[in-house]
């Protein structure tokens, strides 16, 4: 490579430029790899968040049955008052 005698800088603003670009692929690199790990835990979090929604699901009481149990508990409570108790 010969130096132009207008421009006798150049290989020194190229090798600016080629540390300007590492430094810059760097810094993208390092905010991939945060953003990767942030997608990875949102991604736990929110399969621990439905593990969690299902079991609540699986344990409580259809809206029918608790109905049916409060109308029982209404029942037993008014035969025990008209027998006088």
């Amino acid at each position: 490579m010969t130096a132009d005698p207008e421009h006798p800088v150049a290989p020194r603003e190229l090798a600016e430029l080629r540390r300007s670009l590492e430094v810059g692929f760097t810094r993208i690199e390092g905010g991939l790899a945060l953003l990767t790990q942030r997608d990875d835990q949102t991604a736990k979090d929110l399969d621990d968040l439905s593990a969690r929604v299902v079991a609540l699901e699986h344990t409580r009481w259809p809206l029918p049955t608790l109905a049916a149990v409060a109308a029982v508990g209404a029942l037993a409570v008014a035969v025990w008052q008209a027998l006088g108790h």
